[in-house]
């Protein structure tokens, strides 16, 4: 049909229609979001996004005339497209193929039945090859052709083309490959015949690994298989295939069975499996004792599983003497290693203990960019007697809390301790660090036991925290420390309100005045520190504190410290009984000074107090010349 449409199925919705000037024979996902179309004489491409239209990617070849399009493959860059098809010819069926550049916009006529694209690294090489493999079967039989396309990367050294002769059995004298199918993680082609033989080949030698029938009806379709990397098809039937490598045996079985133990060899070191160990244990053996470190490191690099990259690899390489005016065995062994994969914990510390003693630090600055080496305590340790800043990036990758949070104190980052701690759910010792933090900065540790008691529930002891204050002596920081964290008056923390009032009634008592005065706290010991008062001159305190008589009246008597206006309105708190025992202890502390006060007090509370009480009072003190200006005021 010429009438196109795209849904969205999850949605229910049409995304995209568009009417073509020609049939649309053939179409095929070639992407997540593009569309490969072929009609009669173009090939398209149409994207989901947006709102664009097919675009013409280029022109059938006539080769392809008047055949069946089974196939449209592109490379992962879209740089290489390629259409197939087939048709009957002579009582066989031929296949043809059109190999189209985008770069160049030109294409090129292939006799093939099937081909694949695939992305593979040679060994030596750094970058990935585009690789393009096709089989054909012709009148003199099949072959396989793997061969690179367009220009090698740079540094790269070009793919040696292969071409392999792929068998048919003798009773199928008309089967022909039908699809194909690579595994970039295996480096193995999987050629697939119409007669549901399957052939596995390997990518970079072209040797046949495998070749067996797995249906015996014609396979209908085939596609890669992600949980594998292997293959999935279904044939006629309707059956589901799949075939796929046998990673734990596939080494041992071409070693074995094939008797190709170079190929184990190439397989194991680029797939990282299991089948080689003692081909790779005897080689490294064989280089090292024939003075070839290079070859020798790079075998114990490409090892699988890291069956060579042990401590007593490194403590070889460590014994050969350097050469003159060459790099150190050693090093040449870590310098592959890092060229190809990242550093165990072990060559990671022994990498960087040269390093380190050279002061190279921008090195170690480099690999932990790259992510090559593993980080550990041990290679924090290391690197901290250099950079604790660097250090402290290995203790943090490392996850190695105590030493973060050490290193955080240390280079003077005291607000990311607390924050640090909360989100890897540490509990470090944080009177400690504040300890330690007072004898090096003690504006920082004030700023830092702010931090420690910001959220309701402090995260260290407050009387600890307290300690540390008193230990440098700070007790006007402590000061300001304590208001902010007791501000809630809670009767949880009177202890710490009594502290505080006390440490300044002893080195601050005008400090000491003041917070009485804005009466923040009321959970403290009260007797305590209504002594405290009186030993540091606040009277008026020590009066407003005291309940026992015989503290008020040591107290009272000093009236030339108490501010009269206060100290009469003071009486008013009291019992008649302690007034009157006041007042005579005042006359008889010293009467010429109390005096006058005393009938000011006289004056104002003889209701309460009685007169007649207060006529005694005077008069066993002789004091008959106040008693008119008494009874005037009284009347």
């Amino acid at each position: 049909g010429k009438t196109l449409q795209i849904f969205n199925i999850e949605l229910r919705s049409r995304m995209k229609t568009y009417n073509m000037t020609e049939d649309c024979i053939f179409w095929k996902w070639i992407s997540v979001n593009t569309i490969g179309i072929i009609t009669e004489t173009s090939v398209y491409h149409w994207s989901t996004e947006g709102d664009s239209q097919p675009v013409k990617m280029f022109d059938r070849h006539q080769s392809l005339a008047n055949c069946q399009i089974i196939n449209y493959r592109t490379d992962e860059s879209l740089q290489w497209l390629l259409v197939i098809g087939i048709q009957a010819q002579d009582s066989r069926v031929v296949g043809h193929m059109q190999l189209y550049s985008v770069e160049r916009k030109v294409s090129q006529p292939i006799e093939g039945h099937a081909a694949a694209f695939t992305q593979f690294k040679v060994n030596g090489n750094k970058k990935p090859s585009t690789l393009f493999s096709f089989a054909v079967r012709g009148p003199q039989g099949g072959k396989l052709h793997i061969i690179e396309v367009g220009t090698p990367p740079p540094d790269n050294q070009p793919f040696q083309k292969k071409a392999i002769d792929v068998q048919f059995p003798a009773e199928a004298p008309n089967d022909f490959p039908v699809a194909m199918q690579t595994s970039s993680k295996h480096g193995v082609i999987y050629l697939v015949t119409k007669y549901g033989y399957i052939h596995m080949f390997d990518i970079e030698t072209g040797t046949l690994i495998y070749m067996n029938r797995i249906s015996a009806d014609t396979m209908f379709v085939t596609a890669p298989y992600e949980p594998t990397s292997g293959i999935i098809a279904v044939n006629r039937k309707g059956q589901v295939l799949s075939v796929s490598v046998d990673e734990d045996n596939v080494v041992s079985y071409i070693q074995s069975v094939l008797g190709n133990a170079e190929l184990a060899y190439k397989m194991s070191a680029r797939c990282n499996l299991p089948g080689a160990d003692q081909l790779f244990l005897a080689r490294f053996s064989q280089l090292f004792q024939s003075g070839n470190y290079s070859e020798a490191a790079k075998v114990a690099a490409t090892a699988p599983r890291g069956i060579l990259r042990t401590q007593q690899t490194i403590q070889q390489f460590q014994t050969v003497p350097p050469q003159p005016n060459q790099p150190s065995p050693l090093l040449q062994y870590f310098s592959i290693l890092l060229e190809s994969s990242k550093l165990n914990k072990e060559e990671s510390i022994e990498l960087c203990k040269p390093v380190v003693m050279q002061g190279k630090k921008q090195l170690i600055e480099k690999w932990l960019k790259e992510d090559k080496l593993e980080c550990s305590e041990q290679l924090g340790d290391l690197v901290k007697t250099i950079d604790p800043t660097l250090a402290l990036s290995v203790y943090l990758r490392a996850n190695v809390p105590m030493k973060v949070i050490q290193c955080f104190a240390e280079t003077g980052q005291y607000q990311k301790i607390v924050l640090y701690a909360k989100k890897v759910n540490y509990q470090p010792d944080y009177i400690y660090l504040l300890r330690s933090i007072m004898r090096i900065n003690p504006e920082q540790g004030v700023q830092f036991a702010q931090l420690l008691v910001q959220d309701n529930e402090p995260l260290a002891d407050l009387t600890q925290i307290v300690d540390v204050f008193f230990e440098q002596n700070l007790i006007q920081q402590c000061t300001a420390f304590l208001l902010d964290a007791l501000k809630n008056n809670r009767e949880d923390q009177g202890h710490l309100q009594t502290r505080l009032l006390e440490m300044n009634l002893m080195q601050a008592p005008q400090v000491a005045d003041a917070i009485l005065g804005n009466n923040m706290f009321t959970h403290y010991d009260r007797p305590h520190i209504a002594q405290l008062c009186e030993k540091a001159g606040l009277l008026q305190r020590a009066l407003e504190h005291y309940t026992d008589l015989y503290d008020i009246k040591r107290a009272v008597v000093h009236t030339h410290l108490l501010n009269p206006d206060w100290l009469v309105n003071y009486f008013g708190r009291l019992s008649v009984d302690d007034c009157i025992e006041c007042l005579k202890a005042m006359l008889q502390a010293n009467i010429r000074q109390n005096l006058q006060v005393v009938v000011q007090i006289a004056t104002k509370y003889h209701e309460q107090l009685g007169t007649p009480k207060l006529i005694e009072l005077f008069e066993s003190f002789k004091s008959y010349e106040v008693l008119p200006f008494l009874l005037l005021s009284m009347q």
